[in-house]
């Protein structure tokens, strides 16, 4: 291997390395190897090599460079410090709430893929692919850009620095990071790397550095931070050294965006005034948060609501709950399968909770979030069975099934119209013409302006919509009762299209037979709609 690495060394000797007494002085002023074959651009693959060391570097660079040789070397004594760039992320090491993460007879490549593949399988996680996000302290890219201006002021004159010098396209951190741990990490886990669905972040954090950093800013970039600011000069700082110690991800991410954006407005020459150039030492690697997270899972079906005392989601009042239960306890049967975080309960539009959904059922989506397994055909067969042998039969649910991502556009686009059946009374018997008359009715428009009912809490609209259709039939053995069925287009409140709502909503039954007409029941017997039928 040793051998193999010194391969590594004369390939990128040959195409990308400057004369080697430049190299030599990358690694004397703290630079790890992995670094400088990246700013040189020479990193591949064959970087994950474990002998890729600063000594064989070192040795390397003195047999093929005289003035190198003899004398102690600064760049050997270095053990005990990280890389003046990277703070050891591409050694790559690390410390935990734990502590200090060292490996014990195995390469720190490994112990790193050790490390995250048992955070994965400690939540249980089913991966059979998965995707890594890298989230580095800006003081990193502030050290990087350091290190290229430092070499600028020692070289710049030399005819070789422009064309060897840190390529435009030299590859990142996180690139290199990836590049370095990716097959070992396939390896281990038995997944392929590349899929974005199940995402290992691994969020590196180093609170003393980037504290320093951020007291470095220019105090105009500094001024800029509007968190804490009338809490005096040193607020933002204490805020970012709060937030980097306890490894917040949101106050963390937020801390950095506004120390790359001000890094961003530094001019060259402002940076080396206000930066050290090369950047210090440092004797302590970055803390590690090792996070995972799948992208929702999606569960569709229809479902059918049979009481008339439960509704769709979950209603307090005055903090009491209102009917015997909601729709939504189908989500948390899916979920606790799929042993998600929580979930969302989606439907194709809504019913009053003293409204049945009956006939074909009304479509919906269960979004569940960072799932530990994806549930096979045979356990969503067993969450519909579990829901609809409940003892409480509140719900059914049909055809339950595992549903890409892109429903997600049918459900936006709802029902195109739906069929209901609603129990009528009016205040006279109606004769044959009236029934008559409303049976002939097609394609009707009616306005509606926003019902009564739920003016509180609705935007005040008037609203044109369809009555597609209408049949009527009389209760037999009852006078004055009716059973009312009739095809509308989504969106047309039932309710007031009966009794008329005061005059809002018109025509009305009650306006259409010329007698006073009352809604007892309603039920939803159809929703038309291409999903999952």
């Amino acid at each position: 291997m040793e051998a193999e690495a010194r391969n590594i060394l004369e390939r990128a000797a040959e195409s990308s390395f400057p004369p080697l007494h430049a190299v030599h002085h990358l690694l004397s002023v703290g630079v790890c190897v992995r670094c400088i074959l990246r700013l040189l651009g020479a990193y591949s693959s064959a970087c994950s090599y474990a002998c890729l060391t600063a000594s064989v570097l070192h040795s390397f660079l003195e047999e093929h460079d005289e003035s190198i040789k003899g004398g102690s070397c600064p760049c050997l004594s270095m053990n005990d410090a990280y890389c003046s760039v990277c703070l050891g992320v591409l050694l790559p090491t690390f410390h935990r709430d734990e502590g200090l993460e060292t490996p014990n007879g195995i390469s720190h490549i490994d112990n790193m893929s050790s490390v995250i593949s048992q955070a994965v399988h400690g939540e249980s996680y089913q991966v059979d692919e998965f995707s890594l996000e890298i989230s580095l302290p800006p003081v990193i890219a502030a050290n990087e850009r350091a290190v290229r201006l430092y070499m600028k002021q020692k070289y710049g004159n030399e005819n070789w620095f422009k064309d060897k010098m840190f390529a435009q396209q030299t590859m990142s951190v996180k690139e290199a990071l990836r590049l370095l741990i990716a097959p070992s990490l396939e390896k281990l886990m038995n997944a392929k790397h590349g899929n974005n669905s199940f995402r290992i972040r691994l969020t590196y954090t180093h609170g003393d550095a980037s504290q320093k950093l951020h007291s470095l800013l220019p105090n105009e970039h500094s001024r800029k931070r509007k968190p804490d600011s009338r809490k005096g000069g040193d607020a933002s700082n204490e805020a970012h050294k709060r937030n980097s110690a306890d490894g917040n991800p949101i106050q963390t991410s937020e801390s950095d965006s506004f120390i790359y954006k001000s890094l961003e407005g530094i001019q060259d020459q402002e940076f080396c005034n206000a930066f050290q150039l090369p950047p210090e030492k440092v004797f302590k690697p970055c803390h590690l948060l090792i996070s995972c997270l799948r992208s929702p899972t999606y569960l569709g079906g229809r479902y059918l609501k049979l009481s008339r005392n439960v509704s769709q989601s979950c209603w307090i009042i005055d903090d009491e709950r209102m009917g015997e239960a909601s729709v939504e306890i189908i989500g948390e049967n899916v979920r606790a399968i799929c042993r998600g975080d929580s979930c969302k309960f989606h439907a194709a539009g809504r019913e009053d909770i003293d409204v049945r959904m009956l006939g074909s059922g009304r479509p919906f989506l269960v979004e569940v979030l960072n799932v530990r397994s994806i549930p096979s055909e045979t356990e969503v067969q067993q969450i519909e069975e579990r829901i609809n042998n409940s003892e409480k039969k509140y719900v059914i649910v049909r055809n339950l099934k595992l549903v890409d991502n892109e429903i997600w556009t049918m459900m936006r686009e709802g029902e195109a119209e739906k069929q209901y059946t609603a129990l009528i009374w009016t205040s006279r018997d109606l004769t044959d013409d009236d029934l008559h008359n409303i049976s002939i009715m097609k394609e009707m428009e009616i306005v509606q302006k926003t019902p009564i009912r739920v003016l509180h809490r609705r935007s005040p609209l008037e609203r044109k919509r369809i009555i597609h259709w209408m049949e009527i039939e009389k209760i037999t053995g009852s006078s004055n009762y009716y059973l009312l069925h009739l095809c509308t287009q989504a969106g047309t409140y039932i309710k007031e299209f009966v009794h008329g709502d005061l005059g809002r909503t018109h025509p009305s039954i009650g306006a259409i037979i010329g007698c006073r007409a009352e809604i007892l029941q309603l039920d939803v017997t159809d929703v038309k709609m291409d999903f999952l039928p």
